[in-house]
């Protein structure tokens, strides 16, 4: 892989808090961190620019880069980054020297390649299962992606780790049984009965049993009602009645003390 325009300028940089972070993005540089190859971590000043051309190329962020740092070049790699969530800014990125004689593990994307016999004349849809591929290798020899031939597939065939291309300087870490794509039936939607939904409109929705009351119960508590009403009526009368009595009674006293 050609590292020729893959040159990043760094500048050291003293590690601080979060507010010297801002200080140092508003003069048009990010904060970065150098590590790895058995040296000290080294607080460095990058180009945001510099850094996301690399990622957005096609080998991303497997690119070998050199860093310049203090008049010398370093072999690294970009391992972690972290972008602002709305505008997505580039804020920090992590670079990690390596060794052009020592094997790496990592992971390249997987490029389908062609179009399925089973999606272009059987109807049916190519699912991609597995969109990247774990490897070993030198630094030298790690491809920009690992192409995956779909065109000869037919309904219910399938693409393996095993299926793939590879070269002898390239091991292949994931399961070799790990699917890759496969065609499948399209799945459709069974429509509705006009009976079914006809019994479904008339059924309405359900009442809650909490909200509406049965009609046995509603008559039951209006007849209770009534009766407590007519039990009241009578009770007053009842005392109305006494009432009448007693002034009664106290009439015919009086009439009989008269008479006297």
């Amino acid at each position: 892989m050609s590292t020729a325009a893959n040159l990043v300028e760094a500048k050291p940089r003293e590690a601080g808090d979060k507010n010297a972070a801002r200080r140092l993005r508003r003069t048009g540089s990010i904060p970065a961190v150098l590590y790895g190859a058995g040296s000290q971590p080294r607080a460095i000043a990058v180009d945001p620019k510099q850094i996301t051309k690399i990622l957005h190329s096609e080998s991303g962020h497997n690119t070998i880069i050199d860093v310049s740092l203090d008049g010398e070049q370093a072999k690294a790699m970009i391992v972690d980054w972290q972008n602002e969530p709305i505008k997505g800014h580039l804020l920090h990125v992590d670079l990690k020297r390596i060794a052009m004689d020592k094997m790496l593990q990592i992971s390249v994307p997987i490029q389908l390649k062609g179009e399925a016999v089973g999606v272009k004349t059987q109807g049916g849809i190519l699912d991609f299962v597995l969109r990247e591929i774990e490897i070993e290798c030198l630094p030298g020899d790690i491809p920009g992606h690992i192409d995956c031939d779909v065109s000869e597939l037919v309904f219910g065939q399938g693409v393996r780790v095993a299926d793939l291309p590879r070269t002898e300087k390239i091991k292949f870490l994931t399961d070799p049984n790990q699917l890759v794509a496969h065609v499948v039936a399209v799945k459709e939607e069974v429509a509705p009965t006009v009976e079914a939904a006809a019994e479904e409109a008339a059924a309405g929705p359900a009442e809650p049993e909490v909200i509406k009351k049965g009609k046995g119960e509603a008559e039951g508590e209006e007849k209770e009602a009534k009766e407590g009403k007519e039990g009241k009526k009578e009770a007053k009368e009842s005392k109305e009645g006494k009432k009448e009595t007693k002034e009664s009674k106290e009439g015919k006293k009086e009439t009989k003390e008269s008479k006297k």
